[in-house]
Parts: structure tokens; C-alpha cells; sequence
């Protein structure tokens, strides 16, 4: 009999901690009308907001999936010293502020640092530009692909792809053959984990982008210069298409998902 006020407390919680927020969320942005909503999604500084976004997301989740994809087949297949240590650093995203990252960049590739300064005097600007905003989102998702890998790698076994070798089949063909579409479905879940992730990070590009307005100004920097200048229909507006795009993207992770595990 217990599980139906269990049901009744998860039910609740998620009400007034999502639902409810959401809702109002949605209901603030058609309060006006749906022509303040077109004017704002029209506007040059809300295509440009998710341009941007969608430039930092695309490179980020690039360079997480070949990482995570090697990373994986490094922890799994592999024995070598420091295993355990490169393990923890993958994982340490999940500890540190992503406003401790944006900082650490800043002290690495700041003009003022040594690598940035050379960087920047050979013509590279990372902080305050697009270079240091992918930076900052490929350190906050970085464990995503990895972690939705491993498990699977270590449930397959090499089995079949000593058997590919033993007939003929070099480690580029027993990869594309065996291993990728062993590990598709996990894949799929975690790149789209880690485009979730990429598309709503805060705090870490918020430090290394300068927040210059038609810039360097993400989707989500959007939503907060809007807000603190009381233009309330557009910072409402874009945290509306940031959520829609979130629902979708957890359908998707639902659908590509392993069965075992629902």
C-alpha cells in the first residue's frame, strides 16, 4: 500500500518543481499575444543568441564524441598505469562549478597567460570569442559519451573482434564492423545526453564569452540580458524554445535508451 503515496509525493515534487515553473514559463511568453513571439523570434539578437548556440553545441558534441568514443575503448580494452586516474578526470566535470571552469580557462588562455598571449599574438583569441566558449562547453559535457559507452564495451567483450582478427580483419575493419554498431544505441544516448548538455550550459560560457551582445551571446546569456532589462516577452520567449528543444531531446534519449533498461 505504500507505493501510492509515493506515487503521490514523486507526483508532487515534480508538480512544483517542474510542471508549474514550465507552465508559467510557457504562459508568460503567448500572454501577449503570438505576434510579440514572432517579432522576437524574427529579431537579429534571437537568431543570433542560437546561431551561436548552435555553433558552440555542434563543435562540442564533435569533439565529445570522438573523444568519448576513443576514451571508452581506452578504459575498457586497455591496461596501463594511471587507468584509474584518467577515469577520475573524465568524471570530474560532474564536481567542479562550471563557473570554476570558465575561471580556469580565463588563468590558462586569458591575453594576459602565457599560452593565450602567444595564442592571441599568433592570432587566436580564445577568451571572449568562440574558441573559449567550445572550450567551456566541451569540459562541462565531456564525461557524457564516455559513460554511456563503457558499460556497453564491457558488456560485449572482445570475443568477436578476436575472432574478425583471427580471420583476416584488420583493428580499422573489426571497429566498424563489430564494435560501432555494438555500441550504436549507447552512442546515440549519449550524444544527444551531451547535446542537451551543450545547449543549456550557463555558467561556464558565461565567464569566457564576454556576454557581448550579437557576439558572443548564447541562447541561454540571451534569456538573462532580456530579463534584466525587463524585455520580459523575449527572455520568456527564448526560455520557451530552449525547453520545447529539451522535450524533445528527452524523447529521443527515451527512444534510443536500451531496452533493458526501462
Amino acid at each position: 500500500m505504500a507505493k501510492y503515496p509515493l506515487r503521490i509525493l514523486a507526483l508532487v515534487y515534480l508538480l512544483f518543481l517542474l510542471v508549474l515553473p514550465v507552465g508559467l514559463v510557457v504562459w508568460r511568453t503567448f500572454a501577449k499575444g503570438l505576434q510579440p513571439v514572432v517579432d522576437v523570434i524574427t529579431s537579429d539578437n534571437f537568431t543570433h543568441a542560437f546561431a551561436v548556440t548552435l555553433s558552440v553545441t555542434v563543435w562540442a558534441v564533435l569533439a565529445n564524441t570522438l573523444f568519448g568514443i576513443g576514451a571508452a575503448l581506452l578504459l575498457v580494452r586497455h591496461r596501463f598505469p594511471g587507468k584509474r586516474l584518467l577515469g577520475a578526470l573524465i568524471d570530474l566535470p560532474v564536481a567542479v562549478s562550471p563557473v570554476v571552469v570558465g575561471l580556469a580557462l580565463i588563468l590558462v588562455y586569458g591575453k594576459y597567460a602565457p599560452l593565450g598571449g602567444w595564442l592571441e599574438r599568433n592570432g587566436l583569441q580564445v577568451i571572449f570569442s568562440l574558441p573559449g566558449m567550445v572550450l567551456a562547453t566541451i569540459f562541462v559535457s565531456l564525461p557524457l559519451v564516455v559513460r554511456a559507452i563503457v558499460p556497453v564495451l564491457e558488456e560485449m567483450g572482445d570475443e568477436q573482434e578476436q575472432a574478425a582478427h583471427t580471420l583476416g580483419a584488420n583493428r580499422w575493419q573489426a571497429f566498424l564492423r563489430i564494435t560501432v554498431p555494438g555500441i550504436r544505441a549507447a552512442l546515440g544516448y549519449g550524444l544527444v545526453l551531451c547535446l542537451a548538455r551543450a545547449l543549456g550550459e550557463y555558467g561556464a560560457v558565461a565567464v569566457v564569452s564576454g556576454r557581448f551582445v550579437g557576439q558572443t551571446q548564447t541562447a541561454t546569456l540571451f534569456v538573462e540580458e532580456r530579463y534584466q532589462n525587463y524585455d520580459q516577452t523575449a527572455a520568456f520567449t527564448t526560455a520557451c524554445a530552449l525547453a520545447l528543444i529539451a522535450i524533445i531531446i528527452l524523447l529521443i534519449t527515451k527512444l534510443l535508451r536500451p531496452k533493458e533498461d526501462d
